[in-house]
């Protein structure tokens, strides 16, 4: 009998039959016309999912790749810039900042709370003289959602460019680029966009494109002057990863059909639904400002949460993501994006209840789930 494989990560995620078709037909070169269609179709779409009228950049690459970009293009040494932490990922903008010798203020706030905007305001206002604000649509570590378009407001009076990772909240959580000023958006593929790993993207405002033209970080393979220049031929600089390419057709495809409003809402939908259920369970959530793309839920004290996510993995056919950084054992997470389906989560619902039950007995007689 096959085992069952539920994967409810927040990336990777599940890929549909149709895109996992599209990656198995023969391989062909991607310095011909027929490559140049293909990703003149996928560039277009991708403007619909981000939002925006302004050109979506792809590269080869993670996610992270993409966070790299967009520090490298439009900074130079000793340049100031204020960066939102509330998780792991936050913290990953300040740890690329310092690697490139930036000036990175930190606005930080404990793993499962979110930065209020005003506090982007306050801070923007102690630093006027800050290059850019580097911040987080979804914390995927805690599962919290940031007020984007609140932020957005602030850093657009300033002279700063705002960069957002939405790595996980792309086709996910509502995110409206144009609308809401967001000047610099980074994301990858195997979330939301339901292919596998390895593509990253990036789009720009004409805000940060001004800055671009100033900037001294080194840069090569991310320099985004040479993608500018190939994509007016439809190209790219080096070597594209054409099965992801040809994945991502069928995915943005699937994307379109039904709508990103319709994306949006049924993201929603499966979130609430989760939640509700984990509440039934008597467990308690963690996120204070909880976002669409996954549910990061506390581990019952007595429980060993490394200790969960491996039984539901190894012996139920169940993947969730544990908890990371200063998080890791104390939370699981509950993915609720892209091809997951509402049978997907209630098939959670049912392995969460019966592992914990069955690690609760054999930790201690007195924790309850």
């Amino acid at each position: 009998m096959t085992k069952r494989n539920i994967l409810l990560t927040p990336g990777p995620t599940p890929v549909p039959p149709e895109v996992l078709r599209a990656m198995a037909e023969p391989i062909f070169h991607h310095r011909t016309p027929r490559y140049r269609e293909l990703f003149r179709e996928v560039s277009e779409d991708l403007k619909a999912v981000f939002r925006t009228a302004q050109t979506v950049y792809t590269f080869t690459g993670s996610g992270t790749l993409a966070m790299e970009a967009s520090v490298v293009n439009f900074l130079s040494p000793g340049d100031k810039v204020i960066v939102l932490e509330a998780g792991k990922f936050g913290e990953r903008w300040t740890e690329i900042a310092k690697r490139y010798q930036l000036n990175a203020i930190p606005l930080k706030v404990p793993y499962g709370e979110v930065i209020q905007p005003d506090e982007v305001e306050r801070v923007l206002k102690l630093h006027p003289d800050t290059k850019a604000v580097y911040g987080t649509h979804c914390e995927t570590s805690t599962g919290v959602l940031f007020d984007v378009e609140a932020m957005a407001k602030f850093v657009g009076k300033t002279n700063a460019i705002f960069v957002v990772d939405a790595i996980s909240s792309l086709a996910a959580d509502r995110l409206e680029m144009d609308a809401w000023g967001v000047d610099v958006l980074v994301s990858g593929s195997q979330k939301g966009l339901m292919i596998p790993p390895g593509l990253a993207f990036l789009a720009i405002s004409k805000k940060a494109w001004a800055l671009h033209k100033g900037a001294k970080l080194p840069r090569y393979y991310v320099d985004l002057a040479s993608y500018d220049k190939s994509l007016k031929d439809w190209d790219t600089p080096f070597t594209p990863a054409l099965t992801l390419v040809l994945a991502l057709k069928e995915a943005l495809g699937r994307i379109k059909k039904e709508k990103m409003e319709r994306v949006w809402k049924r993201t929603e939908e499966l979130a609430l639904q989760t939640r509700e259920a984990m509440k039934r369970l008597g467990l308690e959530l963690f996120a204070k400002r909880p976002a669409n793309t996954l549910t990061a839920v506390l581990v019952p004290r007595g429980i060993d949460g490394e200790k969960l996510v491996s039984v539901m993995r190894d012996e139920k056919g169940l993947t969730l993501a544990g908890g990371q950084g200063e998080m890791k054992g104390k939370i699981f997470r509950i993915a609720h994006l892209g091809y997951i389906t509402t049978s997907d989560i209630q098939m959670a619902v049912s392995v969460i209840k019966e592992t914990l039950a069955e690690l609760s007995r054999q930790s201690s007689p007195k924790v309850q789930v």
